[in-house]
């Protein structure tokens, strides 16, 4: 027996509409007055299909409690940013998260490419740092018994929060629709400490050398350098606890009073307690400006002074290699034989071979550096002569010399 059924066949559907994933990694951290802000563009949509159908980056900005809600940052906070991003000519032609990249069709137009580190920065205004409060939003009616009398509430001891400003950013599709909200970060709104002062720098084969005076400020607490002071926990309001981190700058110049000019790199993962910091990216002939900032790290956030004025330095190798080691002499038929251990400098040059007769003073044999650790000499027979190495590195810089020997060739 077969039944048989028959349907209807209803409007097409809409095409599904990709939105691009949340922008990634993003990171805000405070400079003086200044916020730097730094997250990935997506190159993904929320489905995993690729490229992201993303055409910009918005950042958002509010000031205020944590209990505020992602359509409140979005419909109260401040867009501090709006990063172009080369967006898919069709967003439709997206490839499975499982397909290889060559299939997608690349992005074009103006902007970041996707997947690219973007940096935008915000200065803080008064206008920034007034809190927005959800509760104005609503009514201001003080809550009262059935009897009109106000309810009595709870004594509330001050405020311990550290009051901070929150950072969202958040991709907007080719059409103008937004993807998720990325992670929330956040940064202090409390006073910048102190710069240090200018450091000074000093170097040697291995590394250079920066140190800085340390900041002493009213209220903070220098972060301890060693194990030996025992872990506390202060009640009430967290206690701000000072570190700094180090920066290389690729220019020397500076605009504002502490503040350089040009790119700069962090070369501190995290901050150090102490005032002393290593970098062993020894480059000769290289010029070198650092700059250190303060960071006064206050319950979970932390907050970086304006830069120290910057020290500049040229690295200069005038360190000359150490002297070679275990010179031996060899005899043989009108010829003496020397052989020594090698240097272990990345710069070596090369050795050069001095010789005299014995009791007298020795002279170079060897009119430019020779490579390798041994030397055969072809002397007359029956003389005895002493001799001694000296090793040379490529800016040329003479080592000590090594210990002397002395032999004479059998006739």
């Amino acid at each position: 027996m077969f039944t048989l059924a028959c349907g209807k066949s209803g409007p097409p559907l809409p095409p599904l509409v990709k939105l691009p994933a949340a922008p990634a990694n993003i990171v805000a951290e405070r400079r003086g007055a200044a916020v730097d802000v730094q997250f990935t563009v997506p190159t993904a949509n929320t489905d995993g299909t690729r490229p992201a159908n993303v055409e910009r980056v918005d950042v958002y900005a509010i000031t205020g409690p944590e209990s505020i809600t992602d359509d409140e940052i979005l419909k109260h906070g401040t867009k501090v940013a709006a990063v172009s991003v080369k967006a898919p000519r069709d967003p439709n032609q997206a490839v499975e998260p499982d397909d290889p990249d060559a299939v997608a069709e690349p992005p074009e137009g103006e902007g970041l490419d996707q997947g690219t580190v973007a940096h935008v920065a915000e200065q803080l205004t008064r206008d920034a740092l007034v809190p927005y409060d959800p509760a104005t939003e609503k009514s201001a009616r003080v809550k009262t018994d059935d009897d009109g009398d106000d309810v009595p509430r709870p004594l509330l001891g001050p405020a311990t929060a550290v009051p901070s400003r929150t950072y969202v950013g958040v991709g907007i599709s080719t059409r103008g629709r937004k993807g998720p909200l990325s992670k929330r970060v956040s940064v202090p709104l409390v006073p910048p400490p102190p710069p240090p002062g200018k450091p000074t720098i000093t170097y040697d084969e291995k590394a250079v050398t920066v140190t800085w005076p340390p900041v002493t400020a009213s209220g903070v607490v220098q972060a301890p350098a060693s194990g030996d002071v025992l872990p506390s926990k202060p009640i009430g309001v967290a206690v701000p606890v000072i570190a700094y981190h180090v920066y290389d700058l690729a220019q020397t110049t500076t605009g504002a009073p502490g503040e350089p000019l040009g790119s700069s790199v962090r070369l501190t993962k995290t901050p150090v307690a102490v005032t002393t910091f290593d970098d062993p990216r020894i480059a000769w002939g290289e010029k070198r400006c650092y700059t250190v900032r303060t960071v006064e790290t206050v319950g979970a956030l932390a907050i970086e002074s304006d830069a120290a004025p910057p020290d500049c330095r040229t690295l200069a190798d005038t360190f000359p290699p150490a002297a070679p080691k275990n010179l031996q002499a060899v005899s043989s038929e009108a010829a003496i034989s020397l052989i020594w251990d090698g240097n272990t400098e990345k710069d070596l040059a090369g050795y050069l071979v001095f010789r005299g007769v014995s009791g007298g003073a020795l002279e170079s044999i060897t009119p430019t550096p020779i490579q390798d650790p041994h030397f055969h000499d072809g002397v007359k027979p029956g003389v005895p002569y002493a001799y001694a190495v000296k090793a040379v590195d490529k800016a040329g810089n003479v080592s000590p010399e090594s210990n002397r020997v002395e032999e004479t060739a059998r006739e």
